[in-house]
Protein backbone atom coordinates (compact mmCIF):
# COMPACT_ATOMS: atom_id res chain seq x y z
CA UNK A 1 0.00 0.00 0.00
CA UNK A 2 1.12 3.54 -0.73
CA UNK A 3 2.36 5.72 2.11
CA UNK A 4 -0.55 7.75 3.49
CA UNK A 5 -0.06 11.50 3.50
CA UNK A 6 -1.41 13.83 6.18
CA UNK A 7 -4.54 14.88 4.30
CA UNK A 8 -5.40 11.39 2.99
CA UNK A 9 -5.59 9.81 6.45
CA UNK A 10 -9.34 10.27 6.92
CA UNK A 11 -10.24 9.17 3.40
CA UNK A 12 -7.99 6.11 3.56
CA UNK A 13 -9.48 4.91 6.86
CA UNK A 14 -13.17 5.81 6.44
CA UNK A 15 -15.86 3.12 6.73
CA UNK A 16 -17.51 3.62 3.35
CA UNK A 17 -20.38 1.25 4.08
CA UNK A 18 -21.92 4.12 6.10
CA UNK A 19 -23.51 7.33 4.84
CA UNK A 20 -21.43 10.25 6.03
CA UNK A 21 -23.15 13.39 4.80
CA UNK A 22 -25.28 15.54 7.09
CA UNK A 23 -28.94 15.64 5.92
CA UNK A 24 -28.68 19.47 5.78
CA UNK A 25 -25.85 19.41 3.25
CA UNK A 26 -26.13 19.69 -0.52
CA UNK A 27 -24.59 16.23 -1.12
CA UNK A 28 -27.28 14.64 1.06
CA UNK A 29 -30.21 16.68 -0.23
CA UNK A 30 -29.29 16.40 -3.91
CA UNK A 31 -29.07 12.60 -3.89
CA UNK A 32 -31.91 11.90 -1.48
CA UNK A 33 -34.62 9.54 -2.78
CA UNK A 34 -37.47 11.23 -4.65
CA UNK A 35 -41.11 10.23 -5.16
CA UNK A 36 -41.64 7.74 -8.01
CA UNK A 37 -42.15 9.24 -11.44
CA UNK A 38 -45.49 8.79 -13.16
CA UNK A 39 -45.40 6.11 -15.88
CA UNK A 40 -44.64 7.58 -19.28
CA UNK A 41 -44.71 6.24 -22.81
CA UNK A 42 -40.98 6.78 -23.30
CA UNK A 43 -38.02 6.40 -20.97
CA UNK A 44 -37.29 9.48 -18.88
CA UNK A 45 -33.58 8.74 -19.18
CA UNK A 46 -33.72 8.46 -22.97
CA UNK A 47 -35.77 11.63 -23.26
CA UNK A 48 -33.43 13.65 -21.04
CA UNK A 49 -30.42 12.55 -23.08
CA UNK A 50 -32.29 13.43 -26.27
CA UNK A 51 -32.82 16.95 -24.94
CA UNK A 52 -29.34 17.53 -23.57
CA UNK A 53 -27.70 16.30 -26.78
CA UNK A 54 -30.16 17.90 -29.22
CA UNK A 55 -31.98 14.86 -30.59
CA UNK A 56 -35.71 15.65 -30.72
CA UNK A 57 -37.02 14.96 -27.18
CA UNK A 58 -40.51 13.61 -26.56
CA UNK A 59 -41.17 16.26 -23.90
CA UNK A 60 -39.28 19.10 -22.19
CA UNK A 61 -37.59 17.69 -19.08
CA UNK A 62 -38.22 19.13 -15.64
CA UNK A 63 -34.62 19.00 -14.50
CA UNK A 64 -34.78 18.62 -10.73
CA UNK A 65 -37.58 16.06 -10.77
CA UNK A 66 -36.16 13.82 -13.48
CA UNK A 67 -32.57 13.59 -12.24
CA UNK A 68 -30.73 12.10 -9.30
CA UNK A 69 -27.27 13.22 -8.26
CA UNK A 70 -24.26 11.00 -7.60
CA UNK A 71 -22.15 12.72 -4.94
CA UNK A 72 -19.71 10.16 -3.47
CA UNK A 73 -18.57 10.21 0.14
CA UNK A 74 -15.32 8.89 -1.32
CA UNK A 75 -14.48 12.19 -3.04
CA UNK A 76 -13.15 14.56 -0.38
CA UNK A 77 -13.17 17.72 -2.46
CA UNK A 78 -14.65 19.24 0.72
CA UNK A 79 -14.62 17.89 4.27
CA UNK A 80 -16.93 14.89 4.69
CA UNK A 81 -19.46 15.62 6.08
CA UNK A 82 -19.62 19.11 4.61
CA UNK A 83 -21.24 20.62 7.70
CA UNK A 84 -18.04 20.10 9.72
CA UNK A 85 -15.18 22.58 9.46
CA UNK A 86 -11.94 20.94 8.38
CA UNK A 87 -9.50 20.01 5.64
CA UNK A 88 -10.23 18.37 2.32
CA UNK A 89 -7.69 15.92 0.93
CA UNK A 90 -5.78 18.75 -0.77
CA UNK A 91 -5.06 20.47 2.56
CA UNK A 92 -7.56 23.28 1.98
CA UNK A 93 -9.45 24.29 5.12
CA UNK A 94 -13.23 24.78 4.72
CA UNK A 95 -15.77 26.43 7.00
CA UNK A 96 -19.48 25.62 7.04
CA UNK A 97 -21.78 28.65 6.58
CA UNK A 98 -25.29 27.71 7.77
CA UNK A 99 -26.95 30.79 6.23
CA UNK A 100 -25.60 29.80 2.80
CA UNK A 101 -26.15 26.08 3.22
CA UNK A 102 -22.61 25.39 2.05
CA UNK A 103 -18.90 25.67 2.76
CA UNK A 104 -16.30 28.29 1.88
CA UNK A 105 -12.53 28.21 2.14
CA UNK A 106 -11.30 29.83 5.34
CA UNK A 107 -9.99 33.34 4.63
CA UNK A 108 -6.23 33.31 4.51
CA UNK A 109 -6.03 29.63 3.54
CA UNK A 110 -2.88 28.92 1.55
CA UNK A 111 -1.55 25.62 0.27
CA UNK A 112 0.64 26.89 -2.59
CA UNK A 113 3.35 29.33 -1.47
CA UNK A 114 5.38 29.37 -4.70
CA UNK A 115 3.40 28.96 -7.92
CA UNK A 116 6.56 28.37 -9.96
CA UNK A 117 7.25 25.27 -7.85
CA UNK A 118 3.75 24.30 -6.73
CA UNK A 119 4.71 20.61 -6.89
CA UNK A 120 6.72 21.13 -3.69
CA UNK A 121 3.67 22.46 -1.81
CA UNK A 122 0.78 20.23 -2.89
CA UNK A 123 0.06 16.83 -1.37
CA UNK A 124 -1.66 15.20 -4.34
CA UNK A 125 -4.53 12.81 -3.43
CA UNK A 126 -3.70 9.11 -3.81
CA UNK A 127 -6.95 7.56 -5.04
CA UNK A 128 -5.59 4.02 -4.66
CA UNK A 129 -6.09 4.44 -0.90
CA UNK A 130 -9.84 5.01 -1.18
CA UNK A 131 -12.51 2.27 -1.10
CA UNK A 132 -14.57 3.45 -4.08
CA UNK A 133 -16.09 0.01 -4.55
CA UNK A 134 -17.83 -0.08 -1.16
CA UNK A 135 -18.92 3.55 -1.41
CA UNK A 136 -20.19 2.98 -4.94
CA UNK A 137 -22.37 0.02 -3.96
CA UNK A 138 -23.88 2.06 -1.12
CA UNK A 139 -24.65 5.10 -3.31
CA UNK A 140 -25.85 3.10 -6.34
CA UNK A 141 -28.33 1.13 -4.22
CA UNK A 142 -30.22 4.40 -3.56
CA UNK A 143 -30.43 5.52 -7.18
CA UNK A 144 -33.78 5.44 -8.97
CA UNK A 145 -33.32 3.44 -12.20
CA UNK A 146 -36.03 5.53 -13.87
CA UNK A 147 -34.19 8.80 -13.33
CA UNK A 148 -31.12 10.31 -14.97
CA UNK A 149 -27.95 9.80 -12.90
CA UNK A 150 -25.51 12.74 -12.94
CA UNK A 151 -22.13 12.76 -11.22
CA UNK A 152 -21.63 16.10 -9.46
CA UNK A 153 -18.04 16.79 -10.51
CA UNK A 154 -17.24 19.69 -8.18
CA UNK A 155 -14.14 21.87 -7.86
CA UNK A 156 -13.05 22.17 -11.48
CA UNK A 157 -9.54 22.75 -12.75
CA UNK A 158 -9.39 26.50 -12.10
CA UNK A 159 -11.51 26.45 -8.93
CA UNK A 160 -9.17 24.00 -7.29
CA UNK A 161 -6.16 26.20 -7.97
CA UNK A 162 -7.63 29.42 -6.56
CA UNK A 163 -8.74 27.52 -3.45
CA UNK A 164 -5.07 26.85 -2.78
CA UNK A 165 -3.87 30.45 -2.92
CA UNK A 166 -5.20 34.02 -2.71
CA UNK A 167 -7.39 34.78 -5.71
CA UNK A 168 -5.31 37.72 -6.92
CA UNK A 169 -2.20 35.50 -7.00
CA UNK A 170 -4.16 32.92 -8.95
CA UNK A 171 -5.04 35.51 -11.60
CA UNK A 172 -1.48 36.85 -11.72
CA UNK A 173 -0.15 33.34 -12.39
CA UNK A 174 -1.73 33.47 -15.87
CA UNK A 175 0.78 36.23 -16.66
CA UNK A 176 3.74 35.48 -14.43
CA UNK A 177 3.85 31.66 -14.38
CA UNK A 178 2.14 30.33 -17.52
CA UNK A 179 4.29 27.19 -17.66
CA UNK A 180 3.62 26.31 -14.02
CA UNK A 181 -0.05 27.02 -14.58
CA UNK A 182 -0.12 24.64 -17.54
CA UNK A 183 1.56 21.91 -15.50
CA UNK A 184 -1.01 22.31 -12.74
CA UNK A 185 -4.06 22.29 -15.02
CA UNK A 186 -2.83 19.27 -16.96
CA UNK A 187 -2.14 17.35 -13.75
CA UNK A 188 -5.59 18.31 -12.51
CA UNK A 189 -7.04 16.95 -15.76
CA UNK A 190 -5.23 13.66 -15.04
CA UNK A 191 -6.79 13.62 -11.58
CA UNK A 192 -10.27 14.34 -12.94
CA UNK A 193 -9.92 11.52 -15.45
CA UNK A 194 -8.68 9.10 -12.79
CA UNK A 195 -11.51 10.01 -10.40
CA UNK A 196 -14.15 9.69 -13.14
CA UNK A 197 -12.80 6.26 -14.01
CA UNK A 198 -13.61 5.25 -10.43
CA UNK A 199 -17.06 6.83 -10.50
CA UNK A 200 -18.03 5.30 -13.84
CA UNK A 201 -16.79 1.87 -12.72
CA UNK A 202 -18.23 1.58 -9.22
CA UNK A 203 -21.35 3.77 -8.94
CA UNK A 204 -23.79 1.98 -11.19
CA UNK A 205 -25.21 3.64 -14.28
CA UNK A 206 -23.87 7.18 -14.62
CA UNK A 207 -25.38 9.03 -17.58
CA UNK A 208 -23.43 12.28 -17.44
CA UNK A 209 -21.48 14.70 -15.30
CA UNK A 210 -22.18 18.18 -14.00
CA UNK A 211 -18.81 19.92 -14.09
CA UNK A 212 -18.33 22.82 -11.68
CA UNK A 213 -15.88 25.58 -12.61
CA UNK A 214 -16.87 29.20 -11.97
CA UNK A 215 -15.46 31.48 -14.65
CA UNK A 216 -16.85 34.93 -13.96
CA UNK A 217 -18.18 37.77 -11.86
CA UNK A 218 -21.63 39.38 -11.98
CA UNK A 219 -20.34 41.67 -14.75
CA UNK A 220 -18.12 39.52 -16.99
CA UNK A 221 -15.79 36.55 -17.17
CA UNK A 222 -12.53 36.47 -15.23
CA UNK A 223 -10.47 35.96 -18.39
CA UNK A 224 -10.23 37.37 -21.88
CA UNK A 225 -11.44 34.91 -24.49
CA UNK A 226 -7.89 34.62 -25.81
CA UNK A 227 -6.57 33.73 -22.36
CA UNK A 228 -9.41 31.27 -21.84
CA UNK A 229 -8.61 29.53 -25.13
CA UNK A 230 -4.87 29.42 -24.62
CA UNK A 231 -4.62 28.54 -20.95
CA UNK A 232 -7.85 26.94 -19.72
CA UNK A 233 -9.22 25.08 -22.71
CA UNK A 234 -6.39 22.59 -23.46
CA UNK A 235 -6.48 20.69 -20.16
CA UNK A 236 -10.25 21.08 -19.79
CA UNK A 237 -10.82 19.75 -23.32
CA UNK A 238 -8.65 16.71 -22.64
CA UNK A 239 -10.74 15.87 -19.57
CA UNK A 240 -14.00 16.42 -21.46
CA UNK A 241 -12.81 14.28 -24.37
CA UNK A 242 -12.32 11.44 -21.90
CA UNK A 243 -15.84 11.88 -20.48
CA UNK A 244 -17.33 11.88 -23.99
CA UNK A 245 -15.30 8.77 -24.89
CA UNK A 246 -17.16 6.99 -22.08
CA UNK A 247 -20.54 7.86 -23.60
CA UNK A 248 -21.47 10.48 -20.99
CA UNK A 249 -22.99 13.92 -21.55
CA UNK A 250 -21.50 17.05 -19.98
CA UNK A 251 -23.48 19.69 -18.13
CA UNK A 252 -21.76 22.85 -16.93
CA UNK A 253 -22.26 24.66 -13.64
CA UNK A 254 -20.36 27.92 -13.99
CA UNK A 255 -21.37 30.96 -11.96
CA UNK A 256 -20.87 34.44 -13.33
CA UNK A 257 -21.79 36.37 -16.45
CA UNK A 258 -20.08 33.88 -18.74
CA UNK A 259 -22.11 34.29 -21.90
CA UNK A 260 -18.91 35.53 -23.57
CA UNK A 261 -17.52 31.97 -23.41
CA UNK A 262 -20.41 30.21 -25.16
CA UNK A 263 -18.46 29.59 -28.37
CA UNK A 264 -15.65 28.10 -26.29
CA UNK A 265 -18.14 25.99 -24.31
CA UNK A 266 -19.41 24.51 -27.56
CA UNK A 267 -15.87 23.79 -28.76
CA UNK A 268 -15.10 22.11 -25.43
CA UNK A 269 -17.98 19.70 -26.01
CA UNK A 270 -20.29 20.98 -23.28
CA UNK A 271 -23.81 19.76 -23.96
CA UNK A 272 -25.73 22.01 -21.57
CA UNK A 273 -25.21 24.99 -19.30
CA UNK A 274 -27.42 26.07 -16.39
CA UNK A 275 -26.58 29.80 -16.41
CA UNK A 276 -27.09 32.31 -13.65
CA UNK A 277 -30.12 34.40 -14.52
CA UNK A 278 -30.81 37.18 -15.32
CA UNK A 279 -27.16 38.28 -15.61
CA UNK A 280 -26.91 35.87 -18.56
CA UNK A 281 -29.90 36.83 -20.70
CA UNK A 282 -31.84 33.64 -21.56
CA UNK A 283 -33.29 35.13 -24.74
CA UNK A 284 -29.82 36.04 -26.02
CA UNK A 285 -28.48 32.59 -25.13
CA UNK A 286 -31.41 30.86 -26.81
CA UNK A 287 -31.36 32.96 -29.98
CA UNK A 288 -27.60 32.85 -30.54
CA UNK A 289 -26.63 29.39 -29.27
CA UNK A 290 -29.84 27.41 -28.74
CA UNK A 291 -29.35 25.02 -31.64
CA UNK A 292 -25.77 24.13 -30.68
CA UNK A 293 -25.96 23.86 -26.90
CA UNK A 294 -28.63 23.05 -24.34
CA UNK A 295 -29.75 25.26 -21.46
CA UNK A 296 -31.75 24.91 -18.27
CA UNK A 297 -33.87 28.01 -17.69
CA UNK A 298 -36.10 28.85 -14.75
CA UNK A 299 -39.89 29.15 -14.96
CA UNK A 300 -40.68 32.21 -12.80
CA UNK A 301 -43.30 30.84 -10.43
CA UNK A 302 -44.35 33.23 -7.65
CA UNK A 303 -45.42 31.97 -4.20
CA UNK A 304 -48.89 33.45 -4.80
CA UNK A 305 -49.43 31.87 -8.25
CA UNK A 306 -52.59 29.80 -8.61
CA UNK A 307 -52.74 26.49 -10.48
CA UNK A 308 -54.18 28.25 -13.51
CA UNK A 309 -51.37 30.83 -13.49
CA UNK A 310 -48.70 28.16 -13.13
CA UNK A 311 -50.05 26.14 -16.05
CA UNK A 312 -50.23 29.26 -18.22
CA UNK A 313 -46.62 30.18 -17.37
CA UNK A 314 -45.47 26.67 -18.26
CA UNK A 315 -47.26 26.77 -21.62
CA UNK A 316 -45.74 30.15 -22.44
CA UNK A 317 -42.29 28.89 -21.44
CA UNK A 318 -42.55 25.91 -23.79
CA UNK A 319 -43.77 28.06 -26.67
CA UNK A 320 -40.93 30.53 -26.10
CA UNK A 321 -38.02 28.10 -25.65
CA UNK A 322 -39.17 24.77 -27.07
CA UNK A 323 -38.37 25.03 -30.77
CA UNK A 324 -34.71 23.94 -30.59
CA UNK A 325 -35.50 20.90 -28.44
CA UNK A 326 -32.48 21.74 -26.27
CA UNK A 327 -34.01 23.68 -23.36
CA UNK A 328 -35.17 22.08 -20.14
CA UNK A 329 -37.03 23.69 -17.28
CA UNK A 330 -36.34 24.30 -13.63
CA UNK A 331 -38.38 26.11 -11.00
CA UNK A 332 -37.82 27.47 -7.51
CA UNK A 333 -41.25 26.80 -6.07
CA UNK A 334 -43.12 25.07 -3.28
CA UNK A 335 -43.50 21.28 -3.72
CA UNK A 336 -47.20 21.54 -4.59
CA UNK A 337 -46.50 24.25 -7.17
CA UNK A 338 -43.61 22.26 -8.64
CA UNK A 339 -45.87 19.22 -9.01
CA UNK A 340 -48.40 21.30 -10.98
CA UNK A 341 -45.63 22.72 -13.17
CA UNK A 342 -44.18 19.27 -13.84
CA UNK A 343 -47.58 17.86 -14.78
CA UNK A 344 -48.32 20.71 -17.17
CA UNK A 345 -44.81 20.67 -18.62
CA UNK A 346 -45.06 16.99 -19.50
CA UNK A 347 -48.54 17.23 -21.02
CA UNK A 348 -48.14 20.47 -22.94
CA UNK A 349 -44.60 19.88 -24.20
CA UNK A 350 -45.48 16.35 -25.35
CA UNK A 351 -48.19 17.81 -27.56
CA UNK A 352 -45.82 20.57 -28.66
CA UNK A 353 -43.07 18.15 -29.74
CA UNK A 354 -45.49 15.71 -31.36
CA UNK A 355 -46.62 18.57 -33.58
CA UNK A 356 -43.11 19.98 -34.11
CA UNK A 357 -41.59 16.63 -35.10
CA UNK A 358 -44.73 15.35 -36.88
CA UNK A 359 -45.07 12.26 -34.72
Amino acid sequence: MSEIGRFMQTAANRDYSKFWQDPKSFPAMMQAPKPPLEPREHSTVENYIRCVTGNQPYWMPFKSMETQIVWPDAMEEHPVPETVDGYDWWGVYWQWVPSAGGSITKPGTRVIHDMANWENDVEWPDLSLVDFETDGKKIAANLDPNRVHIYECVEGLTERLHEMMPFEEFLLSFYTEPEALERFLQKMADYKIESCEKIFKYYGRVDGICYHDDWGTQRAGFYSNEMFREQIMPATKRFFDYVKSQGKFIELHSCGKNIQYCEEMIELGIDMWSPQLPINDPDELYQNFGTRMGFAFNIPIAPTDTEEQIRLKVDEFVEKYGATGRVMASAWAAPAQSAIAADELYKFSTQYYNKLYKR
